[in-house]
């Protein structure tokens, strides 16, 4: 019996863990399997003027919209699990301080992580605050992705034209916006 039980408990808690969706270079696939997503992100848009191709192209490339992502941790002597590079944690690969910010500067007390509407959320703040504060343009997902992964003061003294391998990433989020752009374009939503 408590074999019984402890599978069942097994079972319910892998169920209610969130999985990715099926096919993640498709938005309009996303959003038909994740139905209450194109909501979150349509809010998420509405409140901090970032399209949604731009919010999903940066969480797709953040996290593959795993809402538990981390960063791969680094390895001691070749062969022993070791310490993670950064705090980054979720959809939105958001570091502790910087969530802690979001919480407080967006009033967005007891929002999660690795929940995809308080993510996404994330995701459009920063978005905005990179906006207001470097002058990008909310619709340059490049610029933006830049700004996200170096930080404000990160995009300011700008390092991110010497590393070839962020630009190529940040390309990359570029092409899936305007990608994601067509996509929703083509799609029936709510």
């Amino acid at each position: 019996m408590k074999k019984l039980l402890l599978l069942f408990c097994l079972l319910t808690l892998v169920n209610c863990a969130e999985l990715p969706p099926k096919n993640a270079d498709n938005v309009c696939a996303i959003f038909k399997e994740k139905e209450q997503w194109y909501d979150d992100a349509k809010q998420a848009e509405q409140r901090w003027g970032v399209p949604v191709a731009v919010l999903m192209a940066i969480m797709h490339q953040e996290s593959h919209f795993v809402a538990d992502a981390k960063p791969p941790r680094t390895w001691l002597l070749g062969f022993i699990p070791w310490f993670r590079p950064s705090s980054a944690y979720g959809y939105a690969q958001a570091l502790d301080g910087t969530w802690d910010n979001y919480l407080d500067a967006a009033g967005s007390f007891g929002a999660d992580r690795d929940d995809f509407a308080d993510a996404v959320d994330f995701i459009g703040w920063y978005n905005y605050n990179s906006h207001t504060k470097l002058g990008i343009p909310t619709q340059d997902a490049k610029l933006l992705y830049f700004a996200y992964y170096e930080g404000i003061e990160g995009y300011n003294s700008k390092n991110h034209f010497k590393k070839t391998d962020l630009q190529k990433t940040a390309d990359k989020v570029a092409y899936r916006a305007k990608l994601f752009q067509t996509q929703l374009s083509h799609c029936q939503m709510n």
